[in-house]
Protein backbone atom coordinates (compact mmCIF):
# COMPACT_ATOMS: atom_id res chain seq x y z
CA UNK A 1 0.00 0.00 0.00
CA UNK A 2 1.48 3.84 -0.61
CA UNK A 3 1.02 6.11 2.20
CA UNK A 4 1.02 9.58 1.82
CA UNK A 5 3.60 11.30 4.57
CA UNK A 6 1.78 14.70 6.37
CA UNK A 7 3.70 16.48 9.02
CA UNK A 8 1.80 18.49 11.66
CA UNK A 9 2.68 22.16 11.57
CA UNK A 10 4.51 21.99 15.00
CA UNK A 11 7.17 19.49 13.83
CA UNK A 12 7.96 21.80 10.92
CA UNK A 13 8.02 25.09 13.54
CA UNK A 14 9.47 23.46 16.65
CA UNK A 15 10.97 20.33 16.52
CA UNK A 16 12.72 19.77 13.76
CA UNK A 17 14.99 23.16 13.80
CA UNK A 18 16.15 21.66 17.05
CA UNK A 19 17.74 18.74 15.80
CA UNK A 20 20.60 18.47 14.16
CA UNK A 21 21.76 17.71 10.76
CA UNK A 22 23.11 14.34 11.14
CA UNK A 23 20.14 13.45 12.76
CA UNK A 24 17.49 14.47 10.41
CA UNK A 25 19.64 12.84 7.63
CA UNK A 26 18.83 9.69 9.66
CA UNK A 27 15.33 10.65 10.61
CA UNK A 28 14.79 11.18 7.53
CA UNK A 29 16.13 7.98 5.83
CA UNK A 30 14.26 5.97 8.77
CA UNK A 31 10.88 7.79 7.26
CA UNK A 32 11.52 7.04 3.82
CA UNK A 33 12.51 2.73 3.89
CA UNK A 34 10.28 2.02 6.52
CA UNK A 35 7.61 4.05 7.88
CA UNK A 36 6.63 5.12 4.08
CA UNK A 37 6.61 1.24 3.35
CA UNK A 38 4.99 -0.60 6.16
CA UNK A 39 4.48 1.56 9.16
CA UNK A 40 1.92 -0.88 11.06
CA UNK A 41 5.21 -3.77 11.16
CA UNK A 42 7.94 -0.91 12.32
CA UNK A 43 5.31 1.36 14.46
CA UNK A 44 5.15 0.48 18.05
CA UNK A 45 1.67 0.84 19.56
CA UNK A 46 1.50 3.47 22.29
CA UNK A 47 -0.78 3.08 25.10
CA UNK A 48 -2.82 4.62 27.38
CA UNK A 49 -3.58 8.54 26.88
CA UNK A 50 -1.58 7.41 23.49
CA UNK A 51 -3.97 5.21 22.44
CA UNK A 52 -3.81 5.28 18.66
CA UNK A 53 -0.55 6.34 17.92
CA UNK A 54 2.38 4.29 17.32
CA UNK A 55 5.95 5.15 18.16
CA UNK A 56 8.86 4.38 15.68
CA UNK A 57 12.76 4.60 17.03
CA UNK A 58 15.52 6.00 15.67
CA UNK A 59 18.62 5.90 18.26
CA UNK A 60 17.84 8.32 21.08
CA UNK A 61 14.81 10.11 18.63
CA UNK A 62 11.22 8.98 18.62
CA UNK A 63 8.79 9.90 15.94
CA UNK A 64 5.19 9.80 16.88
CA UNK A 65 2.73 9.57 14.18
CA UNK A 66 -0.84 8.16 13.45
CA UNK A 67 -2.08 5.98 10.55
CA UNK A 68 -5.16 7.19 8.93
CA UNK A 69 -6.41 4.97 5.87
CA UNK A 70 -3.79 5.86 3.24
CA UNK A 71 -2.18 8.84 5.23
CA UNK A 72 0.83 8.95 7.72
CA UNK A 73 0.46 11.89 9.91
CA UNK A 74 3.83 13.00 12.15
CA UNK A 75 2.45 14.61 15.28
CA UNK A 76 6.02 14.86 16.95
CA UNK A 77 9.57 14.55 16.90
CA UNK A 78 11.77 14.54 19.59
CA UNK A 79 14.29 13.12 22.04
CA UNK A 80 13.41 10.13 23.85
CA UNK A 81 13.08 11.68 26.95
CA UNK A 82 10.91 14.32 26.83
CA UNK A 83 8.87 13.95 23.40
CA UNK A 84 5.98 11.61 25.63
CA UNK A 85 5.13 14.12 27.83
CA UNK A 86 5.69 17.10 25.24
CA UNK A 87 3.12 15.43 22.75
CA UNK A 88 0.39 14.64 25.50
CA UNK A 89 0.41 18.39 26.65
CA UNK A 90 0.44 19.48 23.28
CA UNK A 91 -2.37 17.52 22.15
Amino acid sequence: MSYKLIYHSAVLKEDLPQISSEIKLRIKAVIETKLLHEPEIYGKPLRQSLKGHRSLRVGDYRIIFRISGNEIIILKIGNRRGVYTRFTRSV
